[in-house]
């Protein structure tokens, strides 16, 4: 579309509302992953995985960097206010002391991949959150049901700092907890640098099944599922996802 001679060209929300993270010691990049935003009384939460902000392997505990090093520092490539399409650079503390800034579960703590941490530099900055809520009309979602995991795989990122969409397949049945914990398995080819994406069902409108009927959307539905933390080995395609009902969990945990 174009209108006074210049391209408009139109972004799905999505591809903004990832975030691209570089994980640092003292400004030395050590890896790369992927975050979104959701609020807590109208305050900026980031959500990554714990293995992300510890730099360690969350089962073995051994230091993901080839250097060995750990991250004390996040440096965030937030939308620029107003400005769709631009990007500022703003650095965030993961320790305040030896102490973690970050919340996790309440109950799990460790055990869940999944971390939270309230941002505190923000200038000029756009948020685009994530609605933690359960939407008005959820999507009839199951096995073999379409997901994508919205991240920077590699640390690839498309157009500035877009984010790259891999799609795949719900594996697991969603309403039980797969291993006894708040997570269910999706079948996609993700990659290093995706942790930490959001797991989204995306639809692009038209016909589209929900829970309790069939609608017509003439806009886009996003529903968040959770939190991408990884395959479950290096041979396999099938990855872990958090539940949105435990980061909602981890978000309550969070003292404001």
């Amino acid at each position: 579309m174009q209108s006074g001679g210049i391209e408009t060209i139109k972004v799905a929300l999505p591809s903004m509302q990832s975030l691209f993270l570089e994980l640092r010691f003292n400004g030395q990049t050590l890896s790369t992953a992927t975050g979104f935003i959701v609020e807590k009384e109208s305050k900026p939460l980031l959500v990554t995985n714990r293995h992300v902000v510890t730099g360690r392997h969350n089962t073995t505990g051994k230091p993901l960097s080839t250097t060995g090093g750990l991250p004390n520092e996040v440096a965030i490539l937030h939308n620029r206010k107003g400005r769709i399409g631009e990007w500022v650079w703003r650095l965030e503390a993961l320790l305040d002391g030896d102490a973690p800034k970050w919340a996790e579960h309440p109950t799990l703590a460790s055990k869940m991949d999944c971390v939270v941490l309230p941002l505190v530099n923000f200038e000029d900055v756009e948020f685009y959150p994530y609605s933690l809520e359960e939407p008005t009309h959820k999507l009839k979602l199951g096995p073999a049901e379409t997901i994508s995991v919205v991240g920077f795989p590699f640390g690839l990122r498309s157009h500035g700092a877009f984010a790259i969409w891999a799609t795949g397949f719900i594996a697991t049945e969603t309403g039980v907890d797969h291993e006894q914990l708040p997570q269910f398995l999706i079948d996609c080819r993700s990659r290093p640098g995706q942790s930490g994406s959001p797991v989204i069902a995306h639809r692009p409108g038209g016909m589209t099944p929900l829970l309790q009927e069939r609608t017509f959307a003439t806009t886009p539905l996003t529903e968040l599922l959770g939190v991408y933390s990884g395959r479950i080995n290096d041979e396999s395609d099938l990855g872990i996802v958090w539940k949105k009902g435990a980061l909602r969990e981890v978000v309550d945990n969070v003292q404001i």
